[in-house]
């Protein structure tokens, strides 16, 4: 029997169909095995597959042989998780665009990725002020003494600070690259990249050798606030990449936090902006922040045991809804768009479930699923 990571790699391999895409796949077939098989008649009724896609489809999956082509990929890249593997960290396999293929090099931390260690994402300029290295190591600092895991992305800057900082401080740290985890950069940086390994983790969804490429560091920014329970962006210019991890952040119902500087300072203006929008203020007493990252939910086994028990009997639009959730809370906009359903039905359900205790709201047009 073939496993079903060979199907995640094997449906990672076709044009056009990408990480959100196989979220509804797996969603709809049950299982990306059984789209596999799916015939284009059938794979036409998942939203998004339109006609060029399927053409993409049939050409591109008869060449394509999922056990063979496992054993071929596993040579080079001996180390990666899909969301179909228990060890998947469990915040990212909740979102709506997990990674189909999320490759690792150092030492892993079960408890990180099953969400009973919490994750914290620090992210900001490449060009920060003196004021923002500073408060960098010691938000690091105090983070990684109080038992949480500092993630962030190994760039110039704010993310270099952030990881030495953190491991400084005898804690450890996970990069997400925008490369293959064997290839350096920036490559001034292979010090920091050494240290990783030894305390802590490099993360990818892009296989080795995998060269930089612009495009590529966008979009390990959602990777970056998957994985966190919370993202503190330091020192942000108007149009930074740390902005579009705050989006992402905000996109899947984690708590952002933003370091306010002076009016007339153009690394601050980002912050000021997430500010204005609701960002959560970080304040020089830490304590209230390290307060506030701690009263986050943590998973544990009970949580876990909890929302794998079985549910009584529900109507279909309620039970949609309720497969939404994952062991984590979950944004408003988040259940729509992984129900398809509209937001008048989702609200109606969402009331439903909370009237039979199945869910209960929280700050922010935040859910979670219920014991």
């Amino acid at each position: 029997m073939v496993e079903e990571r060979a199907y995640w790699l094997a449906w990672a391999q076709i044009s056009g169909v990408g990480p959100v895409l196989l979220q509804r796949l797996q969603q709809h077939f049950g299982s990306l095995g059984t789209a596999w098989k799916a015939s284009a008649a059938e794979l036409r009724g998942v939203e998004g597959f339109g006609f060029q896609t399927l053409e993409k489809v049939v050409q591109q999956r008869s060449r394509l042989h999922p056990e063979q082509l496992l054993t071929q990929h596993q040579q080079e890249n001996p180390h990666f998780w899909t969301p179909a593997d228990a060890d998947y960290p469990h915040l990212l396999r909740e979102t709506a665009s997990p990674p189909p293929m999320l490759y690792y090099r150092g030492e892993v931390d079960l408890q990180e990725n099953l969400g009973q260690k919490p994750l914290v994402g620090i992210v900001g300029t490449r060009q920060p002020t003196e004021y923002g290295i500073r408060w960098t190591r010691k938000i690091s600092t105090a983070l990684a003494k109080n038992g949480f895991t500092v993630v962030s992305g190994m760039a110039d800057g704010i993310d270099t600070e952030s990881h030495f900082a953190a491991m400084k401080a005898g804690g450890r740290t996970l990069a997400v690259l925008g490369t293959g985890v064997d290839v350096i950069y920036p490559h001034k940086n292979r010090d920091l990249y050494k240290q990783i390994l030894t305390a802590g983790l490099v993360l990818s969804e892009y296989p080795a050798k995998t060269p930089p490429n612009r495009t590529h560091f966008p979009r390990r920014n959602r990777i970056i606030a998957g994985l966190s329970r919370a993202v503190l962006v330091i020192e942000a210019p108007i149009k930074s990449g740390a902005l579009i991890t705050a989006a992402y952040a905000n996109e899947f119902g984690r708590d952002v936090y933003a370091l306010p500087g002076r009016l007339d300072d153009l690394p601050s203006q980002g912050c000021l902006k997430l500010l204005n929008q609701g960002a959560s203020l970080i304040l020089p007493e830490l304590g209230e922040l390290l307060t506030m990252l701690g009263a986050i939910p943590q998973l544990d086994v009970e949580t876990q045991l909890i929302a794998s028990a079985p549910l009584p009997d529900l109507p279909p639009e309620l039970q949609r809804v309720m497969n939404a959730f994952a062991l984590d809370t979950i944004s408003f906009d988040l259940i729509v768009q992984q129900t398809d359903m509209s937001a008048g039905l989702v609200s109606s359900a969402l009331l439903q479930l909370e009237l039979m205790g199945l869910v209960s709201q929280l700050p922010g047009m935040r859910y979670q699923r219920c014991s």
